[in-house]
Parts: structure tokens; sequence; C-alpha cells
């Protein structure tokens, strides 16, 4: 490409940054405005001017992804020789050819995995930490180091920021023990990746040679998700910079959803501060969404309070349909109108992998897994494990079935109780955020659904039906799925879009989650909010659920942050039909195909040894006597015949139908 045909491809505002060629330039770039096509044709155009020599970039981001694709357009631009890497890409590039000369020797071996030697360190301060726990030690280390906290001023930097420390420890035990882990990597001669940062840094400060090497070899510098920069990433870049100025950063402060692991916006919201003649863009041309959905973004960000946060997009897409509320009776109902909605979409002609859903926590997925599968739709699970693959509930299935062997005529619930924990279930919710309060939240996922089968059987339900309901659940939720619908935490959805967007859980508990305390948490919950919504392209759903299951007392409220936009018409509370009064409303014939589906459903659960509703629930079969299907698809829309009870019992359904 010539110059002016690297420029033919940009708005006016990403032109602006692709001439920016010299000195501090700050980009401010909302959702969906292009800021990797704006920083990529600025490179490629400051190559072709002769402005920069190739090799003479660096640019960093914080993905191997992003990083991936940043490479790939610079090449598609003819910038050849560009460096763009992660931060710890880089670094280690650099501290692996450097060591050698200024240390000597090999440099030590890097330990991908910190919980062997965490979970020792933690042991030599007196604890005695179970796995979740580890990790959640190992993750708070991870955070005083990219933050800059010693083990010294541990204790009085989490005092003043007012942060939760791992489960069960002190603010001193979690500094003794991050001392000891800096003992036993010291002794097996092992660094980890945040020692790379910290090493290189600390070697261009000592050995003044190393620092002009690195800027003799790198004059421009550019850095993508500005806003996620640790202080410890700030701290390393300035070391590269030494008293230049030719640094391009680009960011949103919208989009900081990862303060608790130490990222700050703090370094793009100063950075005029810092550069007073750096020059400003703000890319506000949303590409990606409709108006719908960038005009609700826009409104929730505008009620922060700040004006320091963020830009206002402007769509440059058609028109689309508005964002849709709903509020659910239950989770069970939510998770099935989803569902339900999903299978539009596909039959619409909207493909499965375009449709994503998105919810706070990972033990919201579980009932989003079931709803799905019952309908026959393949999902993937993206940034974690499917429900029923999770260490925590694959040990409770464990304990549950040895405790099924036992002979007991305590209810199913307080059997279940008992039984996982064992596997770290309370009855109180720890306090604690990460790992530990994951590994509960599953486990209370499974307490609920013991509740609800318990409630479903009439409280004649065994531990042994149970434990086998269990595992049809879980062999339902696996069929192979090479075309599916996204299922991830709206944090792992950040640098992600989709033609249809489900953000499920909208309720105060969850968004804001119950454990953000602070004004500070709150806002970043918006934050996550609004990274949620700006993920979809078109189709926008927002829904919550009144109750956590069927019948119980609706005392949900739907999230603060979208009171103003909730539509009248999505308040009102359905009115849930009893079975009695739905039998009532069959007429003669349809009474006879009912009781010729129990009928025949009574047999098949005797053969099987099982209960009668776990081959189908009365609903489902007044359903079937209601629409009287003559084909498998008609009853594949029947609400509880999913896939594997299609083929287990469809054609024997249709046959009673048919005689009837």
């Amino acid at each position: 490409m010539s110059a002016d045909q690297i420029l033919e491809a940009l708005d006016p505002e990403q032109r602006e940054v692709a001439t920016a060629l010299h000195g501090p330039v700050c980009v401010l770039a909302g959702a969906g405005t292009g800021k990797t096509r704006a920083i990529t044709h600025r490179i490629a155009y400051g190559v072709r001017v002769n402005a920069y020599a190739p090799q003479s970039v660096l640019a960093v981001t914080f993905t191997a992804r992003a990083a991936g694709e940043m490479r790939q357009r610079l090449r598609a631009l003819g910038a050849h020789g560009v460096q763009a890497r992660t931060f710890h890409a880089a670094a280690l590039r650099q501290l692996s050819y450097f060591w050698p000369q200024v240390v000597g020797g090999q440099m030590p071996q890097l330990v991908e995995q910190k919980a062997p030697l965490v979970g020792r360190a933690a042991r030599q301060a007196g604890l005695t930490p179970d796995r979740l726990t580890v990790r959640d030690l190992a993750s708070e280390i991870e955070w005083a180091k990219v933050s800059l906290v010693s083990a010294q001023d541990y204790e009085q930097r989490v005092a003043s920021d007012g942060r939760a420390t791992p489960a069960g420890t002190s603010p001193q035990q979690v500094a003794d023990v991050m001392r000891a882990y800096e003992e036993a990597k010291t002794e097996a001669v092992v660094v980890d990746f945040e020692d790379i940062l910290l090493l290189l840094a600390d070697v261009i400060g000592r050995h003044g040679e190393v620092g002009d090497q690195i800027r003799r070899q790198y004059r421009h510098f550019v850095v993508d998700e500005y806003q996620d920069v640790s202080p410890l990433q700030q701290f390393l870049l300035e070391q590269w910079m030494g008293d230049r100025r030719e640094l391009c950063v680009v960011g949103d402060p919208a989009q900081t959803i990862y303060s608790f692991a130490g990222a700050s916006p703090r370094h793009l919201l100063d950075f005029t501060r810092t550069h007073p003649d750096a020059t400003v863009v703000r890319l506000v041309r949303d590409y990606r969404s409709t108006p719908q959905v960038v005009n609700l973004a826009n409104g929730l960000m505008s009620q922060r309070g700040s004006s320091r946060a963020g830009v206002e997009l402007i769509s440059q897409r058609p028109s689309g349909p508005e964002p849709i509320y709903t509020a659910f009776d239950d989770e069970a109902a939510e998770a099935d109108g989803v569902a339900a909605r999903i299978g539009a979409l596909i039959d619409a002609g909207i493909p499965a992998s375009e449709i994503a859903v998105l919810y706070r926590t990972n033990s919201q997925s579980e009932a989003l897994e079931e709803a799905l599968a019952e309908r026959g739709i393949g999902y993937l699970i993206r940034g974690g494990q499917r429900f029923f693959d999770r260490d925590e509930v694959r040990k409770a299935m464990v304990l549950l079935r040895g405790e099924a062997v036992a002979a007991s005529e305590a209810p199913l619930g307080e059997r279940v109780r008992s039984a996982i924990a064992d596997a770290g279930w309370s009855e109180e919710a720890p306090a604690a955020r990460g790992a530990v309060r994951e590994r509960w939240e599953s486990l209370e996922a499974l307490v609920q659904l013991a509740d609800d089968f318990a409630a479903d059987a009439g409280g004649e339900a065994t531990l042994r039906e149970f434990v086998e309901h269990l595992v049809e659940r879980a062999q339902a939720q696996h069929a192979p799925a090479v075309e599916g619908v996204t299922l991830t935490t709206m944090h792992a959805a950040k640098g992600l879009e989709w033609d249809a967007v489900f953000v499920v859980g909208c309720s105060e508990g969850l968004m804001p989650i119950t454990l953000a305390e602070t004004p500070e948490a709150i806002e970043e919950e918006r934050r996550l909010l609004y990274v949620s919504i700006t993920r979809a392209r078109e189709h926008l759903h927002l829904s919550y659920a009144r109750a956590r299951k069927a019948g119980a007392r609706s005392s949900r409220k739907r999230t603060r942050f979208l009171e103003r936009w909730w539509p009248e018409a999505a308040r009102p509370r359905t009115t849930r039909v009893s079975r009695a009064q739905r039998l009532e409303g069959l007429d003669a014939d349809q009474a006879h195909l009912f009781e010729a589906l129990r009928a025949w459903r009574l047999g098949v659960a005797q053969e099987a040894s099982k209960p009668a509703f776990t081959v189908f629930t009365d609903p489902t079969l007044i359903d079937i006597a209601t629409t009287r299907p003559s084909t498998l698809g008609e009853l594949a829309g029947v609400n509880g015949v999913g896939a594997v009870k299609l083929e287990q019992f469809g054609a024997a359904v249709l046959r009673i139908v048919a005689d009837n």
C-alpha cells in the first residue's frame, strides 16, 4: 500500500491517530471504534513515510491473541519487522538476551504454576491450606507483585485499600507466605511471570548500558489497552523509554474491569497531566453495535458521575431491534426462556457461534447448560469448565454416591448438605472472593438442586434417585457440539463480540455482586455491565429472576444500573397456573391422551426403577396432550423434551398420540 492508501481506509479520527507520528499521543477509544485498526495503520503509515524503521517499533498489549492479531494486520499493511508482543513476551525475550551478559550463566527456569511453591510457603508460615486457598494465595501474591507491594508493606496497603485477604488468612499471614514464597523460589532457582518484569526493570536500572542498548533498538512505543496497565508494567515501560517521548497509548477507562488483579486506569486518566503537550484523539464512531445498543451503553455510563471515564459512542450501523428486558419468575424459567429465544434466533438464521450468554459467576452456567441441552442446542464454555466437570462438583458426586449406599431416613436436603460439607460446603457463604467463593457457589447450586428435586417428588425422593438424576443431567449436558452458543463470564467476554448477546442475572446481588461494597467496587461493576452490553452487535437481551426457584418468594430486585430503562411491560409478575388448573382446562380428548401418557410413563419408570417424573414431568405431558405433536420436530418444541429424551422416548410418545 502507498501512504495515501493506508490513510484512505480510515475515518477522520482514525486518520488523526495515524498521522500523529511523534510526541506523546493518547487515544481514547470507545468499544467497537476500531482502535486496533487505528494504531496498526499509524505504525504502517509511519514506516511507509520513513518516520519509523520497522525494527525500532515495539507495540505491547495484554494477550497473545491480541498481539497475534496486531502482527497479522501489520504484515498485511506491509509493516514487516515491527515487534508486537505481550508485556511478558517482550520482557522475557530481552531478559534472556541480557542475563548472561550482566548476571552470568543461565537464566533461572520459569515456573508456570505457582501452586506447589505457594503451598509449601503457606505450610512454612503455619497454615494448613487446601487447594483452593493455595490458588487464592497465589492470586494475592500476583496482585501484590504487579502492584509493587512488598511483604513488608502488605498489611498497611490492604488496610488502606480495604482489600479482603484470601479466606481464613490474616494480612500478617499473607505477608509471611509472601516472604516464604520468595525464599522457596530462590532455593529452587526459579522465577515466576511477575519476576520477568521485575528483574528486567531492575537490570535496566542497575546497568545503564542495558537501558541504552534497548533504547537504541526501540525508539517508538505503542501500548494497547492502556487502562489495564499495572504499576509494575508502567514501571517497566518507563525503564524502556528513559527520557524518550515517543509513546502512543490506547485505551478506554470505561472498560477497566480488572482492578482486583492490579490493573489501574490512573495512568491513562492522568496521561495529559504527565504529558501536558500530548496529542489526544477520541475515537467515538462505533462500527460494532446498532444505535439501540449504543444508546443504552452511553446512558449507562452517563450515570457514573465522572466526566473522565470514557467517550460517548456514535453508532455507525443501521437501526436495529431495541434491547429486550425480561423479568422471569425464577432461575429455571430464566434459563429456559433464554434457551427458547436462542432457539428462535438460530431458526431465524443466526449461527449458534454468533450467540453468547454472559453471566457474573461461573455457578450460573449450570441452569443454562441444562436448558440448552434440553432443547438440543450445542454450547461451548469459554474461560471455564462445564458445571459437572468442575473439581468440586466431581468430588461432591463421589461423596454423594458414598452417602447413598448408607441407610438413612433423613430428608434428602439434609443428607446432601451433610455429605458435601467435606467438599467445602457450609451453611454460610464465605466472605472471601476468589476460588474459595467459587467452590462454595458450585456446591450451593447442588444443594439447591437437591431441594428442587425433593420438592418435585413431593418429599419422597431418595439420595440414590438424586444421584442418578445428577448423572443424567451431566450426560445430557455433554453432547458434543462443534457449532455452539458461547457461555462465558462477563470478565472473559472482554475483547469479543457476537451478533446476539444475552446478559442474565441482572439483579441486585449479582450486578453489582454482593462482594462489591465500596463505591469504587460498585462503579467497576457498572463498567463490567457496560463491557457486556457492548459485546452485542445487534440483538441484546437483559434478564433476571425474581426468585431462585419456583414457588419461592419474589425477593430479588433488578439491578440499579438498569432501573432507568427497564420498561413497565417487563415488570408484571406472570401468573403461575397450577397443575390442577391446567388439568381442569383440558377437554375430554386431551384428558384421555394425558392419562394414556401417564400410564405409559409409569410403565417406563417401573421398568427402570426410577421415579415417574424423571421420565417426563406432568407439565410436559400436559403440553404434549394439548399440542398433540405428530412429528419428532414438533415434539422437540415441547418444553421439557430435550435431545436425550427425544431419542429415548420420542417414537413411543408419538405412537401414543397417534393411537389416541
